[in-house]
């Protein structure tokens, strides 16, 4: 009987050693690799990826960063993943340029707000704006603010809060507010990495700082609400009011494109390149179940809006 289970041990062993590739597989659970917004970071990396995970046994890999770099590092096939989930239709379009997606169905939406830091010395400034009690337009004016905001040329988010500002400038009736505040769409001293923003925001690197809501709530932080106008939660103000924001970024090749607002829904679609394309279709339908729907309410999620993205 040992010398049975000696020789079992050693054909495992040289099994092992020869094949370890299939070995590895067997014994490895399969993983389902999801690209996000970062700014999804919480939802998706605290709620989302592991209760999916538990439910199917699989291991849940998030890949978070600006929905314009994902879906270029996706489309040039410098990155795999089996699910991809944007903030408005444009990266989620460049996929579909290159084939890699059909469709997308929207899965949840948000609005823009100025988040701060609560410990900020201008923090009851800014909890005096949020009251209503002052112009928060103005306490961003004030000497000596830090404001934060991502990369208008991978991040929607960048190009969302300079979109909020030149609204904010035709809404209030404030010309050059855009200038007073961002001083410009790609200014390098106000640009951090998606990723790293809030982080920044939270330690007190800078005092406030462009955001999502659902980001913003997700993390617990305080923020200044704005008006539908200028929050770009609205579809139905998309071609009548939003469309009068706009700027020009330019690219690596020098040439210059004009960019404008899209809504801020949450679209999700499983890859055509997925190494898991069913798990990937799993996890979308799990982000449309009455579960998925509560975790992304509870960090500050808006419903769906809007059609599949065909």
């Amino acid at each position: 009987m040992r010398l049975r289970a000696a020789r079992n041990a050693c054909l495992w062993l040289i099994l092992a050693a020869a094949l370890p590739g299939v070995v590895g597989t067997a014994l490895a659970k399969p993983t389902l690799r999801v690209a996000y917004a970062g700014s999804m970071g919480t939802v998706m990396d605290r709620d989302l990826g592991p209760a999916f995970a538990k439910a199917h046994g699989v291991d849940y890999q998030g890949i978070g960063h600006g929905a314009y770099g994902l879906a270029r590092l996706l489309a040039s096939k410098h990155m795999r993943a089996d699910v991809f989930v944007s903030v408005t239709p444009g990266p989620m379009r460049i996929l579909m340029k290159r084939g890699l997606a059909d469709q997308a169905v929207p899965v949840a939406s948000t609005r823009m707000v100025i988040a701060y830091n609560p410990e900020s010395r201008f923090a009851p400034d800014l909890r005096a704006a949020a009251a209503g009690k002052k112009k928060w337009y103005e306490v961003l004016q004030q000497k000596g603010l830090r404001f934060g905001r991502t990369d208008p040329a991978t991040d929607p988010q960048g190009r969302n809060i300079v979109f909020t500002f030149q609204l904010a400038e035709r809404y209030y009736h404030r010309p050059g507010l855009v200038k007073k505040i961002l001083g410009g769409p790609e200014n390098p001293k106000q640009i951090f990495a998606e990723s790293a923003l809030i982080t920044r925001l939270e330690s007190g690197q800078i005092d406030a700082s462009s955001g999502y809501r659902s980001a913003v709530v997700s993390r617990g932080l305080p923020y200044v609400s704005l008006p539908p106008q200028i929050d770009l939660s609205r579809p139905g103000l998309q071609k009548s009011w939003y469309s009068k924001a706009g700027f020009t970024l330019k690219g690596k090749n020098g040439k210059t494109r004009e960019v404008r607002p899209q809504p801020l829904v949450f679209y999700a679609a499983v890859l055509n390149n997925a190494a898991d394309a069913k798990a990937g279709r799993k996890f979308v339908k799990f982000m449309q179940s009455t579960k998925g729907r509560a975790m992304l309410k509870k960090d500050g999620y808006g419903p769906p809006h809007g059609s599949v993205l065909r």
